[in-house]
């Protein structure tokens, strides 16, 4: 697994319809690199605190901080925005739809600074960029493997090449279930879930040996496929070895790890005869099971020892 670089351009975020954007000034600047997750509100900068200012975040101009400089006079407004935007944000997201101050919009022409404006509260503002950029911009990394939304269980499919990750997500597609990525998957963490997609140069294709490349979004329709899909399970494939002792009972739990959080993990022997597509089915209506509390392996294993507990306590008293 590798991590990656990741960015953006502040002109994406008006192409973001949830967060409600227009440009107001500061056209000039909107190739400026958006690369932190965080925004700040600047209400201590605005103040004169700037050692507070954080520039590597959108900073953010609700109500009080507007209020605030409406108390200034327009030469300590325009000096104390200038010092804000010569630190470099990427940009300033005016919110509730309130008018940019004249000495606001002129300081964002003369540095080049983007100058937003959205209806969007301060609160359901930054809510809903975070999220945004969290997604973007959270740690991200890549992985060889497969893909598969199976029964709404983000399956990533993993083992050494050749051993049929491409054949047994196909299979899956063929029963309904929906193809995300495959041969290279990039996994980003938002909060603390994982997400999964492919790359946009092969999204919705598939490597068959023998067929070649496959657009499944061709062949079955755009149900046959998604962009992105959170990863709730791993399964490893590897090949069926006589002398390895696989797990019968499925009570010990096992996990991967990706960018620091744990996923659930099996391990499935590959051979001729088994059946790997009605396997995973099952194991993701299992994983299913599990994320509602129901581990079907560890109830079995309480009423076994119950049963045995009570057999001996059966035998103890007809001895008597």
């Amino acid at each position: 697994m590798k991590g990656r670089e990741h960015g953006f351009h502040v002109e994406e975020l008006l192409q973001v319809r949830a967060l409600q954007l227009e440009l107001v000034a500061g056209a000039e600047g909107l190739s400026r690199m958006v690369g932190a997750v965080e925004l700040q509100k600047p209400g201590l900068a605005l103040a004169g605190h700037l050692e507070s200012l954080r520039p590597e975040c959108i900073q953010v101009i609700g109500s009080s901080e507007a209020g605030y400089l409406a108390t200034l006079t327009d030469e300590v407004a325009f000096e104390r925005l200038r010092q804000i935007c010569v630190r470099d944000p990427p940009c300033i997201v005016v919110t509730r739809g309130q008018p940019a101050s004249p000495q606001l919009e002129q300081v964002s022409c003369e540095q080049a600074m983007p100058l937003l404006s959205t209806r969007l509260g301060s609160t359901d503002f930054i809510a809903e960029a975070r999220s945004m950029l969290d997604s973007r911009l959270g740690p991200a990394a890549t992985t060889h493997g497969v893909l598969v939304d199976v029964f709404g269980v983000g399956v990533l499919l993993l083992g050494k090449s050749g051993i049929g990750k491409s054949e047994v997500a196909l299979d899956l597609v063929l029963r309904g279930h929906r193809l995300v990525a495959d041969d290279i998957v990039e996994i980003r963490r938002a909060a603390q879930v994982l997400l999964g997609s492919g790359p946009e140069l092969i999204k919705h294709h598939i490597e068959i040996r023998g067929l070649g490349i496959l657009n499944i979004k061709d062949l079955f329709g755009i149900a046959a496929v998604r962009d992105s899909k959170r990863i709730d399970m791993v399964v490893e494939l590897v090949e069926w070895n006589e002398m390895e002792e696989y797990d019968r009972l499925g009570v010990d739990e096992r996990t991967s790890q990706f960018l620091g959080i744990d996923v659930p993990q099996i391990q499935l022997p590959v051979r001729p005869g088994r059946n790997m597509s009605t396997i995973i089915e099952v194991a993701a209506r299992n994983q299913l099971l599990k994320q509602r509390g129901h581990f079907s392996a560890r109830e079995f294993q309480d009423r076994l020892v119950r049963a045995i507990a009570e057999g001996r306590s059966s035998t103890m008293v007809d001895v008597e």
